[in-house]
């Protein structure tokens, strides 16, 4: 059993704060929609939220447009208990959307870009006071956000801070960058704390019907100081660097009322867990908890 090292200081999460435009009803695919309804998100900024609300601390870096829905996410932060002092509200930029198909499964989702690809540079004095450095497949899929993060990334990792990376690949959101892979070495030249779920290595690999044992041969030799491998409703395979693979079971869940941002509340509770000096089994045990609270609605 690996165990992390007490951490002061709190998470500092770099990357998208945009709106997700969920559809009222659970849909097959968008094609279905008939009502919608703005909801604040952006994989990073739910990630905040969701560490608040397990115990933790957190702070975000990201780009809002100087507009009515950047309004309603600094408003969101700002509830939540989270500075929004690193988040850059651009006048030229319109802030981010996403239209997210309900789902009680993977969410379909078709995005919309702009400001969240313009996050200011990372001020190394708010680097050096964080417990972890996290970031996103997603907000490293433009620039000049990549390099902007990336450059965070190494920084921290050469003051011997963690890096945290949710690995939430999709092909159509890198199309026009088309260097996943060399980032991804990148990433893990840091050894990285990684979450990749199934669906995320299904994409990455061009694998639409891959299987979990497919998924862990494609991760073995992945350097990462912690990896989890999610499986939905199958739950988590997990490892250290350099040890066996293990599985704890999801738990279960009654009545499922939205799998949109249960990733982002799995992450939240490992995470927690890490920073506070927990257990490998211990933080997956809580990141488990915490998707199912949200799953079921209490988060």
């Amino acid at each position: 059993m690996t165990t992390a090292t007490p951490a002061s200081g709190g998470l500092l999460a770099i990357g998208e704060a945009l709106i997700d435009i969920l559809t009222t009803d659970f849909v097959g695919d968008l094609s279905q929609v008939t009502t919608l309804q703005a909801v604040a998100g952006g994989s990073p900024a739910n990630l905040c939220r969701f560490v608040q609300h397990c115990g933790g601390a957190a702070r975000l870096v990201a780009a809002v447009g100087q507009d009515g829905l950047g309004e309603i996410l600094l408003r969101s932060l700002v509830a939540a208990g989270i500075s929004t002092e690193h988040v850059a509200q651009l006048p030229d930029r319109a802030t981010s959307i996403i239209v997210v198909g309900r789902s009680r499964a993977t969410p379909a989702f078709i995005p919309y870009r702009s400001a969240d690809r313009y996050l200011p540079p990372v001020d190394a004095a708010l680097l050096a006071g964080a417990a972890v450095v996290h970031t996103t497949a997603f907000a490293l899929s433009r620039q000049p956000a990549q390099h902007r993060i990336l450059d965070a990334l190494a920084a921290a990792a050469a003051q011997g801070i963690p890096v945290s990376v949710d690995w939430n690949y999709a092909e159509p959101i890198w199309r026009r960058a088309d260097n996943a892979a060399a980032v991804w070495q990148q990433l893990l030249a840091h050894q990285p704390l990684l979450k990749v779920s199934l669906d995320d290595v299904a994409r990455f690999t061009g694998q639409a019907e891959l299987g979990a044992a497919a998924a862990k041969a494609f991760l073995q030799d992945v350097p990462a100081r912690a990896l989890c491998l999610t499986c939905g409703a199958a739950g988590v395979w997990y490892r250290a660097a350099g040890g066996p693979w293990q599985h704890q079971a999801a738990a279960p869940v009654a009545d499922i009322k939205d799998a949109t941002g249960a990733g982002d509340a799995f992450w939240a509770g490992f995470l927690t867990g890490w920073m506070q000096g927990r257990g490998l089994d211990d933080c997956v045990g809580a990141a488990l908890a915490a998707a199912a609270r949200r799953l079921g609605g209490q988060l």
